[in-house]
């Protein structure tokens, strides 16, 4: 069949499109000679290929994020030697594309041992993108081999610098920060292959349990029994409709990572659940459902005045009703998306488009699986009940549930406006709700052409009349905590011994030798409450933090807070929440999005008896 070809033809591209760009970036290692005699010389090189669209950033006073190391019991190590830079910035940033190879000398020492000897080697390396945003830091390693042979013993030294040459530049006397130990263990591969094909699986299994999240379980079975009807009268048709479905969603995920590609390549800052601060995304998202929960009580059902002999052919194949069914799936889906795909969107969002496009689509994929299942296998239909009365009752049931999702966002929106915006939020409601009930009594097939247009006309009008009054909303600068230099204020919403975050007092307590505990959150955000409330302000957590004399800093990201956010990036994190623990002279622990006590607990051990 010509769907089946579709189908199979669609999974292949993306197949392909997911596969091809993996190999752009890779590490390759090499020394040499793989041969070498005691006291004599030889180079540990790593060549590092970057992807088009991105470059190494490099800062010759400070390479903290792009060095190599090895390390053998057997070998004097010189200084790595950089080579002269594809653009030079300015003093502090060398930039290199589309490939840079780092070269680490090393002598053999006098009381080596003959025969085979393994060297573990790493590269850590940064790549950016040209707008400006930057990957996490990276790190490839390998083991290496060299042959240690017999000879007499010829006296070499060390030499302090290395011969300079035209294209290469002599590191300067730097001290790196905290460069990260090599592993002791084997490296699973030298490009992040791996990595990316857990996000997304991540993705696939995430777009799965969407189904099931209180945003999208709702709305699903009305379009199952839509299927079920069209099932028991063409069954041959219900693959069909699945596919249909299933293209409604990977094109509403397909724009969604197109918005994001844009944002990234405008050089916006891209972070998942920033559409929460939106007042007008809520507002319009609220709308949606609000609508929709009407037409499952029965207030009105969608029709297009005078056009009968369409909605007949709609009534035999109802196509449109599957395409769109997928789109208003992914609508309600995207509100749910942070929270159970959190751990793998930050990771998204520093991708290049192409894989980013692909992660996105790979989501829809999995949100539409279970149709598909259906599609392939419509002998999954008999496990349903069959229709009948039943249907009625539990439509006009996911009704209210949805209303219910209606009041949640009400509350969100009165954490982003005041009171007064609400009022007039709910008074937009009530005339879309009483437009929709206009058009669903007056626009019918069995009312004339001119009532029908007329009517549409009307409800039409009134809810934007109804939008261009009450909806606009008046940008108000967001009421700042002032905090002096190294002054404590206590965070509001938080039990005593938490305090406003602020870099300044951050870096003091560091200085002075104290660790800090950051919790980054927002009111809207249900798995940062969830974490405060189990977790974070916790008697028992409370007491540990005391132990360890940590000080407990916290920040707001209710409304949008550039400061938190430009903090949250640097950090390569997208979004809330954002749990780090700063531990003096150690790079920072940063949590997942889901916290537990014994993984705290276990973080705070790592603190130094000095830090306490």
């Amino acid at each position: 069949m010509l769907m089946h070809r579709c189908l199979k033809l669609l999974l292949m591209f993306c197949l392909v499109l997911l596969i091809l760009p993996i190999f752009a970036q890779s590490v390759k290692f090499s020394i040499s000679p793989e041969v070498l005699k005691p006291g004599e010389k030889g180079v540990i090189k790593a060549t590092l290929l970057i992807p088009e669209g991105k470059k190494q950033t490099f800062n010759p006073q400070n390479p903290e994020y792009f060095y190599l190391e090895a390390s053998h019991p057997d070998l004097i190590l010189g200084k790595v030697i950089y080579p002269k830079p594809t653009q030079v910035v300015s003093e502090e940033e060398w930039n290199y594309h589309p490939q840079v190879t780092l070269t680490l000398p090393f002598t053999v020492k006098q009381t080596a041992k003959t025969g085979n000897k393994q060297i573990e080697v790493l590269l850590s390396y940064n790549l950016c993108y040209e707008t400006g945003m930057c990957d996490p830091p990276e790190e490839a390693t390998a083991i290496l081999s060299i042959k240690i042979a017999e000879n007499e013993p010829i006296p070499a030294a060390v030499s302090e610098n290395e011969e300079e040459t035209p294209n290469r530049i002599e590191q300067k006397e730097t001290i790196p920060i905290e460069k990260s130990p090599i592993p002791d263990k084997k490296p699973e591969t030298s490009h992040p292959l791996g990595e990316i094909l857990k996000y997304i699986l991540f993705a696939f299994l995430g777009g799965i349990i969407l189904n099931i999240t209180p945003c999208v379980l709702p709305i699903l079975p009305i379009r199952i029994m839509s299927i079920m009807n069209q099932a028991q009268k063409d069954k041959t048709k219900v693959l069909n409709h699945t596919l249909i479905y299933a293209l409604g969603v990977l094109i509403s995920f397909a724009v969604m990572a197109g918005i994001f590609i844009a944002l990234q390549k405008a050089g916006e800052s891209v972070g998942w659940g920033l559409q929460n601060q939106n007042p007008g995304f809520v507002v319009t998202l609220m709308s949606i459902v609000f609508v929709f929960a009407l037409s499952l009580l029965g207030v009105f059902e969608i029709t297009v005045p005078g056009m009968n002999t369409a909605n007949k052919a709609t009534s035999r194949g109802g196509y449109s009703g599957s395409f769109f069914g997928g789109i208003f799936a992914f609508l309600m889906a995207i509100s749910c998306t942070g929270p159970f795909l959190g751990a793998a969107l930050p990771f998204a969002l520093a991708l290049p488009p192409v894989l980013m496009l692909i992660f996105f689509l790979t989501i829809g994929l999995g949100f539409a699986f279970p149709f598909l299942l259906i599609g392939f296998f419509p002998k999954a239909l008999k496990i349903i009940p069959k229709p009948g009365n039943w249907m009625i009752i539990f439509k006009e049931v996911m009704g209210f549930v949805l209303l219910i999702i209606v009041y949640t966002q009400l509350k969100t929106l009165l954490l982003l406006t005041d009171g007064e915006y609400l009022l007039k939020v709910l008074w937009f409601l009530f005339i879309l709700g009483f437009s929709t009930w206009l058009y669903g009594r007056f626009v019918r097939v069995e009312n004339s052409k001119l009532t029908q247009w007329l009517f549409t006309l009307i409800s039409i009008g009134l809810i934007i009349f109804a939008a261009v009054t009450y909806l606009p909303i008046k940008e108000t600068k967001q009421e700042e905590i002032q905090v002096k230099s190294g002054e404590l204020i206590p965070a509001p919403n938080a039990p005593e011994g938490w305090y406003v975050f602020s870099e300044d007092i951050l870096n003091k307590a560091l200085k002075e030798g104290r660790a800090v505990f950051l919790d980054i959150g927002a009111a809207w955000c249900k798995n940062c409450m969830t974490n405060e409330k189990t977790v974070l302000f916790t008697e028992t957590m409370m007491q540990e933090f005391k132990k360890k004399n940590v000080l407990l800093l916290r920040g707001d990201f209710t409304k949008k807070d550039e400061t938190l956010l430009a903090w949250i990036k640097k950090h390569g994190r997208a979004g809330v929440p954002f749990n780090a623990l700063y531990i003096p002279g150690a790079e920072p622990h940063i949590f997942g999005e889901l916290l537990s006590k014994d993984e705290v607990i276990n973080a705070l051990n790592k603190i130094p008896a000095q830090a306490e």
